[in-house]
C-alpha cells in the first residue's frame, strides 16, 4: 500500500485521467446558476433548467436578474427544490448587480472576507460558496463534497460526517495552483461517478492500492 499526500493524490489522478476542463459551463454566469441548481440534485436535471434559462436569457446577466419568480420558477422546476432556488439566484444576482458583475472588484473589495460576504447570500451554503470562490473568482480552494469524502474514506481515511469536517482537515492547500484546484475537483467528481458507486468498482480502480495522508 502506497501512501499519498492530497497534492500526490492530484497528481496521480491527473497522470491517469488527464484534464477534465471543469466547472461544464461556458461562462462565470452559467456557473453560478448551475451552481446553484446542482444543490441537491444530479446533473442531468441541472442540464435541462440550464438549457431553459440558456433559451430565455441566453445567460445575459441583466436579463436573469430581471426574470420573474414564477417564470424563473418553471425554467428551474426539473432541478427540484425551485422555490428556494429561485429566491437564491435572484438573490444572486441583485448582489451581483448592486457590484456591476465585477468579479474582480467584487474580489478586491471582500478579500479574505469574500467566503463569509457569499455565505450571507440566500441558497448559498459552504459547497456553493467554495465553488464559486474557484470557478467564478479564482481562489484556489478545496470543494470538501460528497465524492471528496467518498474517496478519502476509501483511501483509508476516516469517513467525514460532513462538509464542513472535511474542510478543517485540508492542510497546506496554497501549494495548489488555481488551475490545479480546479481541475482536482473535476478529477475527484468524475472518478466518483465511475469507481465510487461500490467496494467493487473502487478496487478495480487505479487508486485500489493507494492510501491517503492528511498530515
Amino acid at each position: 500500500m502506497t501512501t499519498l499526500t492530497l497534492y500526490e493524490l492530484y497528481e496521480k489522478m491527473y497522470a491517469e485521467m488527464g484534464p477534465q476542463g471543469w466547472w461544464p459551463a461556458d461562462s462565470k454566469i452559467e456557473i453560478i446558476v448551475g451552481a446553484i441548481l446542482v444543490q441537491n440534485t444530479n446533473w442531468n436535471n441541472v442540464g435541462k433548467s440550464l438549457a431553459n434559462i440558456k433559451k430565455a436569457t441566453s445567460f445575459d446577466a441583466n436579463k436573469i436578474a430581471g426574470l420573474d419568480r414564477d417564470e424563473l420558477i418553471e425554467f428551474i422546476r426539473p432541478s427540484g427544490f425551485y422555490k428556494n432556488k429561485s429566491k437564491a439566484i435572484l438573490g444572486v444576482f441583485q448582489w451581483l448587480s448592486d457590484h456591476n458583475y465585477d468579479f474582480k472588484q467584487i474580489k478586491q473589495q471582500y478579500g479574505e472576507n469574500l467566503r463569509k460576504e457569499l455565505l450571507n447570500l440566500h441558497g448559498v451554503g459552504d459547497e456553493t460558496a467554495d465553488v464559486l470562490l474557484l470557478y467564478v473568482f479564482d481562489v484556489s480552494v478545496f470543494i470538501a463534497d460528497n465524492y471528496a469524502r467518498k474517496l478519502f474514506a476509501a483511501l483509508g481515511q476516516p469517513l467525514f460526517k460532513n462538509y464542513r469536517e472535511l474542510k478543517k482537515r485540508i492542510k497546506n492547500f496554497e501549494q495548489f495552483t488555481l488551475e490545479e484546484a480546479q481541475e482536482f475537483h473535476g478529477l475527484i467528481d468524475e472518478f466518483g461517478k465511475i469507481s465510487l458507486k461500490n467496494e467493487h468498482d473502487f478496487q478495480s480502480s487505479f487508486l485500489a492500492d493507494y492510501s491517503l495522508t492528511l498530515n
